[in-house]
């Protein structure tokens, strides 16, 4: 049993409700947390029923609740049948009994439609949860996937907090998260949050983590906010962070794989952070040692380490694992090629028509913002990207992923995060369509908004002339997304919802957008 400190708390019983996810045709993880009154390991049982009132009992299993896994368990049941909902609970040795949850498995065979959640994003001193309330309501999701960033690793007192919100929601610990004593009680008291545990009680879930699970702009060897002298080897951190996640989520371990809906869909979950992405590259110590010529450095630096062929976002294992998922997936006549992963793949460039229009009346836009923002519009004049840390920073491993797509005749759908706004793209290859990507807004977390708080439409218009792939977007409001996957066509709507300052479920609006099959195209939906 691990000392008392490295447990992530409250008192006893089944203290987080209860959770599935990770399905399949057959199987599904099963998740709760249970702390037995003298905390010493407890077995634990779990029922599946067909029925809510556990009168058709069809399965049964037990797993340990203990200290060496922050008292969460995973039990997966086997040999259940495809497409069906289901019923569990768990059941302590004292009869102590959990909240019953809701699940599915995976559907088999011919299928018309399927109807997913999508989130990201979710930072819980930025605003409240009201995105998981509203699609936790739904009776018409069979899925939910989450892209990442489910709990930030952040100190509380970040320049984006809600004053008072981390003490409102008893968000732990205060100081940035390195210790695993420190990321298990960011994530238990993110759980505690009754909004995401009823998403979670009804419905399964998908989840991958993005950099925030770690810290801040990780890749596989580091991260832009780890430093090794004051908080320890950066191998030490990663693992504690993935560590956590594994505990608290219905996850099994494996970082990436893929999941099939029938002969309608296969989604491929990438892990695009720790195991094999190279280091961002550095645009300001590129033109502080090449600062005689700025276009000949920037396009020297286009040229040279942007175009570099070695750099990867997923590694050759994972690279060619998905390029035969791909091809599978079409020979065998699914309608559909999903790719879940964690940050934008569309080319992005900054406006250079940024303006007072983007920012509120009567602000003072800070001047390291204006800054920022006039260099990326230099850096676009020589087709380069703001952003390091998008696919836009790894061209070759992007173009490798289009190869595979397009040799496989995929009809490609790219789910993004991490951008905390919402945006349309349609992707292109060596000047041919290959794909689309529709990126969700985050839960809670600020986007181009926390910079530039001005009128949306004009922001959005500047992006819009700027990336010729980018179809649309919405750089002001939180909430999720609602993919409605059929034979013909996928329609994604994005639903928007108050964060901020209120807990409600009510909508700001909906944008819908469609994509027809063998098209690769965007249309209004």
């Amino acid at each position: 049993m691990l000392p008392a400190e490295l447990v992530a708390a409250p008192p006893s019983g089944f203290t987080h409700s209860v959770a599935s996810g990770d399905p399949d045709q057959h199987g599904i993880t099963l998740w709760t947390r249970y702390v037995g009154p003298s905390q010493e390991p407890t077995w634990v049982q779990a029922e599946v029923a067909s029925d809510e009132e556990f009168a058709n009992i069809l399965w049964s299993g037990a797993a340990l609740a203990g200290g060496d896994t922050d008292y969460c368990v995973h039990i997966r049941p086997q040999d259940l049948s495809p497409g069906r909902w289901y019923y569990y609970r768990f059941r302590a040795q004292n009869g102590d009994l959990s909240p019953t949850g809701r699940t599915r498995t995976l559907p088999d065979g011919p299928l018309d439609s399927f109807r997913i959640a999508v989130f990201s994003c979710a930072n819980a001193t930025s605003g409240w949860f009201n995105a998981y309330a509203h699609a936790a309501e739904r009776d018409d999701i069979d899925l939910l996937i989450h892209l990442g960033d489910y709990i930030y690793e952040s100190k509380l007192t970040r320049s984006d907090a809600v004053e008072g919100m981390a003490e409102a929601r008893g968000i732990e610990p205060a100081h940035e998260t390195v210790s695993l004593e420190d990321y298990r009680r960011r994530y238990a008291s993110y759980r505690n949050d009754p909004a995401l545990q009823e998403l979670h009680r009804r419905f399964p879930m998908i989840a991958m983590w993005d950099d925030h699970e770690t810290v801040n702009n990780s890749w596989v060897d580091g991260a832009a906010n780890h430093d090794e002298a004051s908080e320890g080897p950066y191998r030490a951190r990663m693992a504690a962070g993935v560590r956590a996640f594994h505990e608290w989520l219905p996850m099994r371990p494996n970082p990436y794989t893929r999941y099939d809906l029938g002969n309608l869909a296969t989604i491929f979950r990438l892990e695009t952070r720790l195991l094999a992405r190279s280091r961002q590259l550095d645009l300001e110590e590129w033109f502080a040692q090449n600062s005689d010529d700025f276009e000949a450095a920037a396009i020297a630096f286009r040229d040279g380490p942007l175009a570099d062929q070695s750099r990867t976002m997923l590694g050759d294992e994972q690279e060619r694992w998905l390029a035969r998922g791909l091809s599978e997936s079409t020979a065998s006549g699914v309608k559909w090629q999903i790719v879940a992963q964690q940050v934008i793949m569309g080319q992005m460039r900054m406006p250079s028509d940024f303006s007072s229009s983007w920012f509120a009346p009567g602000t003072q836009p800070d001047p390291d913002d204006l800054a920022e923002m006039a260099l990326g519009a230099r850096l676009a004049e020589v087709d380069l990207p703001y952003s390091m840390d998008k696919w836009d920073g790894y061209p070759a491993a992007r173009s490798r992923l289009f190869d595979a797509a397009r040799t496989s005749a995929a009809d490609l759908v790219v789910l993004s995060g991490d951008s905390h706004n919402a945006w349309a793209f349609e992707l292109e290859h060596e000047g041919q369509p290959v794909g689309v990507e529709f990126a969700v807004q985050g839960v809670s977390s600020l986007g181009l908004d926390k910079r530039t708080d001005g009128n949306p439409a004009a922001i959005a218009n500047s992006f819009l002339g700027a990336c010729p792939e980018l179809k649309w977007c919405d750089t002001s409001q939180r909430g999720y997304m609602v993919l409605d996957v059929q034979a013909d066509s996928l329609t994604t709507e994005w639903l928007f919802v108050p964060a901020r300052y209120v807990r409600s479920v009510e909508t700001n609006g909906i944008h819908r957008m469609k994509v027809r099959k063998g098209t690769q195209r965007i249309v209004a939906a």
